[in-house]
C-alpha cells in the first residue's frame, strides 16, 4: 500500500509534471507527500572549474564554490516553497526537504523512507542531453531501492493502465502494485505478455489471470508475439496507454547487462509514465 510518496522537485517542466502526478496519486490514494530538492554538487564543484582553477593556479575558485552553493541553496528553498504552496492549495498533506549532493544518489537515499519515488524524465540540467531519458532518471532507475514512477512531459489522468508481465519476480511485484492502484483508482487493467513462444506466453498470462482474480478490477489479457521491448512499446501506442507497470529487470540480468535492458528501452521510448517495480 502506498502511504508515503517522494517526489523530486526542480524548476524543469518535467519536474512540474511529476509534481502534478504526485498530487494526483496522493489525493486518490490518501498518501502523504514529500518534496525533495537536491542542490547538485556537480554544479558547485564541477570538473570544469576544477580544471580552470588548477591550470591557472587561481584561488578564487573557493570563493566561487561558496557563492554558487549559496545561490543554488536559496533557489532550492524557493522551489520548495512553491511546492508547499501548491500542495496547500490542493489540500494535500506535504513536507519538503533540501539536500546537497549528487542528485541521483540523494534521491535514491531518501527513497528508502518512501513507498514510491516519482521523478520526471529529465531535470533542469539535462535539457540539452540526447535521448528521451535524462542521465539522472536513468541513474535513479538503476539505484532506487523502492518502486519508481517516471513521468513524461505531459500529464494525463490514469484511466488506461497497462501491466507488462513476463513471469519474473519483479514483474510479479509490478502486478501487485498494478492491481492495488487500479482497484483504488477504479480503472480497468490491461495485462500483456510479449513472447515468441506462444504456448509459454499463454501460460504466463494464465498465471497473471489467476493472481488478479481476487481483485475487484476489470482486467483484459493480451498475448503479443515478438520481442519484449518492441512489443511493449507497440502495444502502448495502439492501446493509448496512460501508465505502464513493469518490473525493473526480466529473467536474464546477465544478458541485459551485456545487450541492454528491455526495461531501459521501454523507459526511453514510452510516451506514458512508467511505474518501475523492484
Amino acid at each position: 500500500m502506498i502511504k508515503r510518496i517522494l517526489v523530486g522537485i526542480d524548476s524543469s517542466e518535467h519536474s512540474r509534471v511529476a509534481q502534478r502526478y504526485a498530487f494526483y496519486l496522493a489525493r486518490r490514494l490518501g498518501a502523504n507527500l514529500i518534496g525533495l530538492h537536491v542542490v547538485d554538487i556537480v554544479s558547485i564543484e564541477g570538473s570544469f572549474f576544477h580544471d580552470i582553477s588548477g591550470s591557472l593556479g587561481l584561488e578564487p575558485y573557493l570563493d566561487y564554490s561558496t557563492r554558487m552553493r549559496e545561490v543554488l541553496t536559496t533557489r532550492g528553498h524557493a522551489i520548495l516553497d512553491e511546492f508547499a504552496q501548491a500542495a496547500q492549495r490542493e489540500g494535500i498533506a506535504a513536507e519538503s526537504t533540501l539536500d546537497v549532493g549528487i542528485v541521483a544518489n540523494q534521491i535514491s537515499e531518501r527513497a528508502k523512507s518512501a513507498d514510491i519515488t516519482m521523478i520526471g524524465h529529465r531535470g533542469i540540467n539535462e535539457r540539452f542531453s540526447t535521448g528521451l531519458l535524462g542521465s539522472t532518471a536513468e541513474s535513479v532507475a538503476r539505484k532506487c531501492p523502492r518502486p519508481l514512477f517516471v513521468s513524461p512531459q505531459s500529464f494525463r489522468e490514469i484511466r488506461r493502465p497497462v501491466l507488462a508481465y513476463d513471469g519474473s519476480d519483479r514483474a510479479a511485484r509490478a502486478m501487485r502494485a498494478a492491481a492495488e492502484i487500479s482497484a483504488l483508482l477504479s480503472v480497468p487493467l490491461a495485462v500483456i505478455t510479449v513472447a515468441r513462444d506462444l504456448k509459454l506466453g499463454n501460460k504466463t498470462l494464465d498465471e497473471a489471470r489467476s493472481y488478479l482474480e481476487p481483485y475487484a478490477i476489470t482486467a483484459e489479457f493480451k498475448l503479443v508475439p515478438g520481442h519484449a521491448h518492441e512489443g511493449i512499446i507497440g502495444f502502448l501506442k495502439h492501446y493509448d496507454a496512460d501508465l505502464l507497470f513493469i518490473g525493473a529487470y526480466g529473467h536474464s540480468r546477465i544478458i541485459e547487462m551485456v545487450l541492454g535492458s528491455n526495461t531501459e528501452y521501454v523507459m526511453r521510448n514510452a510516451s506514458c509514465p512508467v511505474f518501475l517495480s523492484r
